[in-house]
């Protein structure tokens, strides 16, 4: 497999490409907890935490699903800065080899970054003021394990306002037309 299509376009500043790189990987701690659950780790929850959330059960394809869901979109993020997210790759049925439509790419970006937004706030509101009924130490746990979750929007953001930058810019008009040549 080709692996330039997973490296970062050229002129994709630093500070992009590491933006974007850690909203791909903020999901993993949570999603290592929600799959830990799911096979009936309880990670110091209480019995009863176990059963409202059937875990192990049916409550288990939700986590699942929910992890595969959040690593997936988390992924996406390495699409603003590689060559993906410009021009569909070429597996894809219909719209491989063609652009992708920048316009687009960018309001769901922003409404992904909103959401994640408000997502974390919800987190920091509902987490830290809940009491749980496990282990002493369950609590702080989460809380250590979804904390990286609060960075997810703003950096979706940044790095969602860099590709709008870079792809909405349009040929710079130079400062001086060229002299004519007379012969």
């Amino acid at each position: 497999m080709d692996n330039t299509a997973f490296r970062s376009l050229p002129g994709v500043p630093r500070w992009a490409r590491w933006s974007a790189h850690a909203v791909a990987l903020l999901n993993v701690p949570s999603g290592l907890w929600r799959l830990g659950l799911a096979v009936g780790i309880p990670f110091g929850l209480a019995e009863s935490e176990l059963t409202a959330m059937q875990t192990p059960g049916w409550g288990s394809l939700y986590l699942v699903f929910l992890t595969v869901l959040s690593e997936g979109l988390g992924f996406l993020a390495l699409g603003l800065i590689q060559q993906w997210g410009e021009t569909w790759p070429r597996w894809i049925p219909f719209a491989g080899g063609k652009p992708v439509d920048a316009a687009k790419v960018v309001i769901v970006s922003s409404i992904g970054a909103v959401g994640t937004t408000v997502y974390g706030g919800l987190y920091v509101y509902t987490t830290f003021n809940a009491e749980m009924a496990g282990a002493p130490w369950a609590n702080p746990l989460i809380n250590v394990i979804y904390l990286p979750l609060l960075a997810w929007g703003p950096l979706l953001a940044a790095v969602t306002w860099h590709y709008h930058r870079r792809t909405s810019r349009s040929v710079p008009v130079p400062d001086q037309a060229p002299l004519a040549r007379l012969d």
